[in-house]
């Protein structure tokens, strides 16, 4: 007997599917779907499964009667709106488990990249410069690394971190007695006064948009690195170039922004001046999707999938 009927319209690994049809589901993959087809469709399905491709908000679940739940193949759940589903009773699935050491990594990536200048000496000796003083960088021995939010994500930054012989401190609003053998929790007044790295590792909620602006800079003690692999919108842009050019930010990385893609990224006033700053790597959102995170998501998502009544 089957359990229901599950609608895939984004690009999962197909071990999703398969692992859900053993499950006893009736699957439809369907990745090419456009929101409209999926609004056409979706009324006969208990469940539906996506990244990031469109948001599932209240029109699109008022438009599934049957829907008992939905699976996001990835860490936050931003692009659902989750107080319609809780008021319908929809369960949400997610699968940070899945891509926490693909962020982690990109983290550390990005931190190592900005310290020891590496785009800026790559670019320098490709166009005939050979300047080591230029390019001096910093270790991360005995620094303090600040991470803004334990969740898997960042207990998982906190633990690669462990091998560089830094001192990692944590905060978390929405936990408490979390210090381990990896960072010690901490008030926010710490996270300001101590850190010489800031990551933010946090949900997009209405309580974190725009969180990092320039009030909340100005608090920090100590000139420091800036990375972001959690939501741009978390950020005030202009508050970071802002932090870069006072010296309050020694330089940032950032996987995340505000807006992403093009052509629409491209038509932000902010933008040119992020991409010619030469304090900043940018990269397209991929800090959570390697090829590795790829599969182990959709291996997490179909583990939770056997616990939906």
């Amino acid at each position: 007997m089957s359990k229901g009927k599950i609608l895939i319209v984004d690009e999962l690994h197909p071990v999703f599917k398969e692992r859900a049809i053993a499950l006893g589901y009736e699957v439809d993959d369907e990745p090419l779907f456009t929101r409209e087809q999926t609004l056409a469709a979706i009324s006969a399905y208990q469940g539906i499964a996506v990244r990031t491709k469109f948001r599932i908000d209240q029109e699109l679940m008022a438009a599934a009667p049957s829907l008992k739940f939905i699976a996001r193949a990835g860490a936050g759940l931003d692009n659902i709106d989750e107080a319609y589903a809780l008021g319908r009773n929809i369960t949400l699935l997610n699968a940070p488990e899945g891509n926490m050491d693909a962020v982690g990594e990109h983290a550390i990536g990005l931190l190592l990249s900005l310290m020891n200048n590496f785009r800026k000496a790559d670019q320098e000796v490709r166009n005939g410069i050979w300047d080591r003083e230029g390019n001096r960088g910093y270790e991360l021995k005995g620094k303090t690394v600040g991470i803004i939010g334990y969740g898997f994500m960042g207990q998982r930054f906190a633990k690669k971190l462990s091998g560089f012989e830094v001192n990692v401190i944590a905060y978390d609003k929405y936990k408490t007695g979390f210090t381990d053998a990896y960072a010690k929790e901490v008030s926010m007044e710490e996270i300001v006064r101590q850190s010489d790295v800031l990551s933010l590792h946090i949900p997009l909620t209405g309580e974190t948009r725009q969180m990092l602006n320039e009030e909340y800079l100005f608090h920090f003690r100590k000139p420091f690195f800036f990375i972001n692999t959690a939501r741009g919108e978390i950020v005030n842009t202009g508050a970071v170039l802002a932090g870069i050019q006072s010296g309050k930010i020694l330089a940032a990385g950032l996987d995340v922004l505000e807006v992403e893609k093009f052509p629409a990224l491209a038509n932000q006033d902010w933008f040119n001046q992020l991409k010619d700053a030469g304090k900043v790597i940018l990269t397209p959102h991929v800090g959570g999707w390697t090829f590795e995170s790829y599969r182990k998501i959709s291996e997490v998502l179909a583990e939770k999938l056997s616990s939906v009544i």
